[in-house]
């Protein structure tokens, strides 16, 4: 990567360190595979570049892996098709859950208008163009947003009007497409553009409930507080769409053979840390006695875990359930009903 013309989400950064960034996305082999065809110099630098690289943002990584498929689009004598390359070695590097969003922001959202394009700016930037608008208007486009995106954004929003959005996503009940096609258009101008919209089928508890389920534990409790106190019959409906990590105990045992093919080990150790005792010895029942022994001793060996670490770790593991719930593969019954 060039020196020149820094990116917008890494102001300051080198091309080493951009280098450094896009090398560490995409994992250990894959990385190893790329530094050799690297001259000694390179490698040096791009080496002391990782070795330096601390708390990169999701929406700095994006902006990297985003410049990295504009620099190669414009390599016509590459012969390869950017977009099949790109989609590849992210599904290959992160699994298909977790750069899935990312593809679809990255390649799709490059022509992307009004609404749609939100989905691919970064969350910070979405929160300072709504933090103003009536809540309304910004529990709309919450709703219209992917949960993960809507929880970043929620989170940076005005404590105060954190439940009240939140209340009103699961307070709607669809809108007239001709009142979202002004949205947009509200939208767009605010970045110029325009944007087809797929569907006026947005908001409603189960949406509010999913945006709940991917923020971190002290802000969703603070928020269903404050809605269970202007709300409670609201309040109780939001928590009963809720599936928590501990809900997998009423996953069946075929689930949860399917979710440990799936879960990264490492993570699950982690999410087990602060599981019931039921779960544990249900994903352990489920395992081959050497792989339940393994558990148990990586387990061990890590020794005391940060609740943060437990809770993020928890967030992945039921992220990969919620996709296998959606493809059909898993039943989720949290909470006496299906989530998906």
């Amino acid at each position: 990567m060039a020196d020149s013309g820094m990116d917008q989400g890494l102001v300051g950064a080198t091309g080493p360190e951009r280098a450094a960034i896009l090398l560490m996305s995409l994992g250990e082999a894959e990385a190893a595979q790329v530094l050799k065809h690297l001259g000694a110099k390179d490698v040096q630098k791009v080496g002391q570049a990782m070795a330096s690289l601390t708390n990169v943002s999701r929406e700095h990584a994006a902006s990297v892996v985003t410049r990295f498929v504009d620099e190669i689009e414009n390599q016509t004598s590459i012969g390869v098709g950017a977009d099949d390359y790109v989609r590849r070695v992210l599904v290959g590097a992160l699994g298909e859950d977790k750069a899935s969003g990312l593809i679809d922001r990255i390649l799709l959202g490059r022509n992307s208008k009004g609404l749609e394009a939100l989905k691919w700016m970064e969350t910070r930037a979405v929160a300072d163009l709504v933090r103003n608008e009536h809540p309304q208007i910004v529990s709309i486009v919450l709703a219209y947003l992917d949960p993960d995106q809507a929880a970043d954004i929620l989170v940076q929003l005005p404590e105060r009007m954190r439940s009240d959005v939140l209340m009103r996503i699961a307070r709607l009940d669809g809108i007239q497409p001709a009142a979202l096609r002004e949205l947009d258009e509200i939208m767009e101008k605010q970045f110029s553009g325009g944007g087809n919209l797929k569907t006026s089928s947005v908001g409603g508890v189960k949406v509010a409930a999913n945006i709940l389920n991917l923020m971190d534990s002290s802000n969703e409790g603070k928020i269903i507080a404050s809605i269970s106190e202007t709300d409670a019959d609201l309040g109780t409906s939001i928590q009963d769409l809720m599936f928590v990590f501990d809900d997998l105990a009423e996953v069946d045992d075929r689930g949860i053979q399917a979710l440990l093919r799936e879960a990264n080990p490492e993570l699950l150790g982690v999410a087990l840390k602060g599981a019931e005792p039921r779960l544990r010895d249900k994903f352990m029942k489920n395992m081959s006695k050497r792989a339940a022994e393994m558990m148990v001793e990586d387990m061990e060996a890590k020794g005391p875990v940060r609740l943060a670490d437990v809770e993020a770790a928890q967030k992945e593991i039921l992220t990969v359930a919620r996709r296998l719930a959606e493809a059909g593969t898993i039943m989720l019954g949290g909470k006496g009903e299906e989530f998906v």
